[in-house]
């Protein structure tokens, strides 16, 4: 039986943490600040949990960080 391979966009943006939840950058900060909220701006900082169904969507795409 072959290897499972992990797919390498998902291994560069998401973490899986011990507890098993998915870490993942906040969406919507790549272009077009101008017409955004300076609060968005704010609470959009750092990195996010990802939602239930998207981090099972992730986790399929890593298998081997589970």
């Amino acid at each position: 039986m072959p290897k499972m391979k992990t797919k390498s966009s998902a291994k560069k943006r998401f973490k899986v943490t011990a507890t098993g939840k998915v870490i993942g950058g906040q969406a919507g900060k790549r272009h077009g600040m101008i017409k955004r909220t300076r609060k968005f701006i704010r609470n959009a900082r750092g990195t996010t949990e990802l939602s239930a169904p998207d981090a099972k969507i992730i986790k399929g795409f890593m298998p081997y960080d589970r």
